[in-house]
């Protein structure tokens, strides 16, 4: 699929023209559109000069006497404003001023891809803000009166956008609090995690997305990884007349993410300081600045920024007392969602949108629509028509538990645990023998199953299941690993390190396999002489009666760059201290 996203955006203010002399924008009766350019500066000196080409789109019957809030909104990496054409039509429609602008380093604006970084996409979005605020001009000029204002210089304004564009709200907000909420949807919560996972789960308080110990580097994610670098890239040189001087150096991306895509390709994983650049771009790393009421939005079908992210950003808003609501919807970058469930282009078709709609509703514009509940996720297993919403629900989930048995088999009951020894190899040493998905290639490949080699893995399978159990969250798994080669080789520091890759497959009667939307968790492994526990991919779905659910830790996967030598490795099972299959069920 592509790697960029046409998803929502919002923001538009306006206040009383302060400058005579300038043009201003005039109400009309009926929803029109201007295409603006900005001069903006950033940096952390605010020293660096960009330009930002924007789309303002305006209400019918919006005047300096009838404002209304606004809404600003960006795109997915490698696109531009005009992929949020369809969102802004929608909600101009409904009354919200828009200003749909093209990220730095695309679409017509200038400067380098940073990432979302607050000292750059921050920077200029605050910028955008003061526009919308009337206390900025475009580069014509052009100001405007038409957004409500909460003081003198703060106009009302929200933004909403997916991906690339979800991850520039954190950044926005965290340098100006005008901005008064925030709809992220598919986004991350530190690209460290994003980019290198590991899913290691640790029993201190400072933790990644997974669980795992905050900033320990997992299994680079090369072909996402290197997919965004192509398509960054690409953005520079056919935009090159806008801004030349980004093709200087590491093409359209700063030094430090030129250095982090060749440290993984030489040493399996990023350097510390390239891991510390990607951390300072993520919302993980500025999370208590964001005071501003959030909608986070996040798709089960996700190989990119799964649902740990959004929890994660979640735990930590909620935790410091920040306003926040959670939905998992259906689709994500890795698939395409379900019928009636997120459309901002028609969001009062869906359920995503209307919550969408509700939610600024109520923050924007002051009314008592209900926003929805805390957290609810999308359902796959319940059949509905037209809007999804009858596919959401909420139900809490308590831990189910199975037990690793024999080499094999996986028992409910902790009593009829076997011991037992199962091994497996990556056998063809950094070349990977198991297959889940393709990234952003995935598309183009869905016809073909994932598969593991024979010697590459090792599997443990449940009995048929005599009722349905339903999961929503994460799943763990705890083992214990034994290799001796993996103890010599992590004596060599983390590119040493033992690399594993745990999933959890659904098999049906028939002996077909699923692995639930291709979701798999990479671990490396900071001490295999220690007991391990991993968190697997966070899912929402049925695993119906007559199935059986098989845990699986492979060697290696084609997706990301594993052990650069040939590791054996021994998972061993006994009755006193039994491996572990966790599953939060609702």
């Amino acid at each position: 699929m592509p790697l960029r996203r046409a998803l929502p955006a919002s923001a538009v203010l306006a206040i009383p023209p302060l400058f005579l002399g300038l043009t201003a924008i005039p109400a009309s009766a009926a929803p029109s559109m201007s295409t603006l350019r900005f001069d903006v500066r950033v940096g952390p000196d605010r020293d660096q000069r960009c330009t930002v080409a924007a789309d303002l789109y305006r209400p019918a019957g919006a005047s300096r006497n009838d404002r209304a809030p606004a809404i600003m909104t960006t795109n997915g990496f490698g696109g531009s404003k005009d992929d949020q054409a369809g969102l802004a039509e929608a909600f101009v429609k409904r009354g919200y001023v828009v200003l749909a602008y093209s990220g730095l380093g695309a679409g017509g604006s200038g400067c380098r891809i940073t990432l979302d970084h607050p000292d750059y996409d921050g920077a200029a979005a605050r910028q955008l803000v003061d526009f919308l605020a009337g206390t900025k001009a475009a580069e014509d000029g052009t100001r405007t009166d038409l957004v409500r204002l909460d003081a003198p210089g703060d106009p009302r304004v929200g933004m909403v956008g997916g991906s690339y564009g979800g991850g520039v709200q954190f950044a926005a907000a965290s340098v100006d609090r005008r901005i008064d909420t925030l709809v992220p949807i598919d986004t991350w919560n530190d690209l460290r995690y994003s980019l290198a996972p590991n899913n290691e789960q640790a029993p201190d308080n400072e933790q990644a997305p997974s669980g795992g110990r905050t900033g320990d580097p997992g299994a680079t994610k090369l072909i996402w990884g290197l997919g965004f670098f192509a398509l960054g890239a690409v953005r520079g040189v056919s935009e090159a007349e806008t801004d030349p001087s980004r093709l200087s150096g590491c093409p359209n991306f700063p030094t430090a993410l030129c250095q982090a895509v060749g440290e993984s390709l030489w040493y399996g994983v990023p350097r510390p300081k390239s891991l510390s650049y990607l951390h300072s771009a993520s919302v993980a790393s500025y999370m208590k600045r964001i005071k501003v009421p959030v909608l986070l939005v996040q798709g089960q079908t996700d190989t990119l920024f799964n649902l740990q992210e959004a929890a994660a950003t979640y735990r930590g808003l909620s935790a410091q007392g920040t306003p926040v609501k959670m939905i998992w919807h259906s689709g994500g970058h890795s698939g395409p969602g379900a019928s009636g469930d997120l459309d901002l282009t028609a969001p009062d078709t869906n359920y995503v949108g209307r919550r969408v709609l509700a939610w600024f509703d109520h923050h924007l514009k002051g009314g008592p629509a209900d926003t929805g509940p805390k957290f609810t996720y999308f359902r796959p297993w319940v059949p509905y028509e037209g809007d999804a919403a009858p596919a959401y629900g909420s139900a809490p989930t308590h831990p189910q538990r199975l037990y690793l048995s024999g080499r094999d088999r996986l028992t409910f009951s902790k009593t009829a645990v076997k011991k037992g020894e199962a091994a497996y190899r990556n056998l063809l040493g950094p070349l990977p023998t198991s297959f889940s998905e393709i990234s952003a290639l995935q598309n183009s490949f869905d016809d073909v199953p994932p598969a593991d080699a024979p010697g590459g893995y090792a599997a443990w399978t449940s009995p048929a299941l005599t009722r349905p159990i339903d999961v929503a969250g994460s799943p763990t798994m705890s083992v214990r690993l034994s290799s001796p080669a993996a103890v010599r080789s992590q004596r060599a520091g983390v590119d040493g390190l033992l690399v594993l890759f745990a999933k959890l497959y659904d098999v049906a009667p028939d002996g077909t396999t699923r692995l639930v939307h291709r979701l798999t968790s990479p671990v490396r492994v900071a001490d295999v002489r220690k007991p391990l526990t991993i968190q697997l991919p966070g899912i929402v779905h049925r695993f119906e009666a007559g199935h059986r659910l098989r845990a699986v830790i492979a060697a290696s996967d084609l997706s990301y760059l594993g052990n650069r030598a040939t590791l054996p490795v021994t998972v061993h099972t006994d009755p006193n201290r039994p491996g572990v299959l966790t599953v939060p069920a609702a």
